[in-house]
């Protein structure tokens, strides 16, 4: 009598070698990861593999790994999304406000407890506001995203120095940064979020015809649109999607700052767009995984804090590092196209 055993599934490192074989971007992130932590233990072997440098990582890449999502699904329809550090910021505000308005002295724990979700609503409903505003100006108004999203950059973070004047808001109720910046069974609770909004997103890109319709329009808006798409609606949604990411990505901020200022996480914005591209999405749409901007965040981060490590490495040098690398990645992935675009045509048969 024989046994026999029923079929499991890829391990999650086999499905990551399968990526890594068919896309070279992800190959690449692999590459440079590995290659990044082997120099920074070799170099900074002590402060390396602290604890405490691994956790830190882990509460501070949630921020800006937030909005690169949101910008990955805007970028996939060969659009952009360049306000969504405004519109962290934003809704950040808004959900201090509440929660400082509805709080009074003494106030109940139920009652702290609704408060805090009451703003957290407001803000998540604040940025989906938002994106859509940047939807409709893209797909009715026919103005290119870049305008678009830059212009209301400036909007929405005009909209905060108005109601904060300029200062900080501080004093928010310990029972928010105990929440938001706590941990659960030893993990922050920052890196849960993110990770449950890279599920979200993987679900949405993978698993419904709304992902579907997001690489098709990228791929060809005029086919996409002759196919019977609604690319009005759709670009819409996109664009709220990413105001969500946006606004969580503040709530994430204000829990790690306990505060909420207009000027918050200005060097996100670039540092967003390079996350995308150095993670493969192209910047004219139709293609990129999600896989390959978990890692250009995870990437990103180990470069940012190892850099950390040297004193002598001024923080100033950051903007020439991060503008340099995405010239260079823009650069380099439109050349590799370009050649496997010929390769692909040279390869064609020819009708007979």
């Amino acid at each position: 009598m024989t046994t026999t055993t029923a079929p499991t599934g890829p391990t999650f490192g086999e499905r990551l070698m399968s990526v890594t074989r068919r896309d070279p971007h992800v190959t690449r992130l692999v590459v440079i990861l590995v290659s990044l932590l082997l120099l920074f233990l070799a170099l900074k072997p002590d402060n390396f593999t602290n604890v405490a440098t691994w956790n830190s990582m882990a509460v501070q890449f949630p921020e800006f790994g937030l909005m690169a999502l949101g910008v990955m699904v805007t970028m996939i329809t060969g659009g952009i999304d360049l306000s969504v550090v405004g519109i962290a910021n934003m809704t950040s505000i808004i959900a201090a406000t509440i929660m400082l308005t509805l709080i009074a002295d003494g106030a109940s724990g139920g009652s702290v407890a609704v408060a805090i979700l009451v703003a957290m609503g407001a803000s998540i409903l604040t940025g989906a506001i938002a994106g859509a505003i940047n939807g409709i100006l893209v797909a009715k108004v026919k103005i290119p995203a870049i305008l678009v999203t830059l212009g209301t950059l400036e909007l929405f973070t005009g909209v905060a120095i108005v109601i904060t004047a300029g200062r900080p808001i501080s004093g928010l109720p310990m029972s928010y940064s105990n929440f938001m910046a706590g941990d659960v069974f030893g993990v922050p609770m920052q890196l849960i979020v993110f990770l449950l909004a890279v599920l979200v997103i993987a679900f949405i890109m993978r698993r419904t015809t709304f992902g579907t319709k997001l690489y098709m329009l990228g791929t060809n808006a005029t086919n996409a649109k002759f196919s019977g798409l609604n690319t009005t609606w759709l670009l819409v949604r996109t664009y709220m999607l990413s105001g969500v990411m946006a606004s969580v990505a503040g709530l994430v901020m204000l829990a790690n700052y306990n505060s909420a200022k207009a000027d918050y996480g200005v060097v996100y914005t670039l540092l967003t767009v390079l996350i995308v591209v150095l993670g493969g999405v192209n910047p004219n749409g139709g293609s990129g995984r999600l896989i390959g901007v978990v890692l250009a965040v995870i990437t990103l981060q180990v470069l940012s804090s190892g850099l950390n490590l040297f004193p002598q490495i001024s923080n100033f040098y950051r903007d020439l590092i991060w503008g340099g690398v995405l010239l260079l990645v823009i650069s380099t992935s439109d050349m590799g196209g370009r050649k496997l675009f010929r390769r692909r045509n040279r390869k064609e048969p020819t009708a007979s």
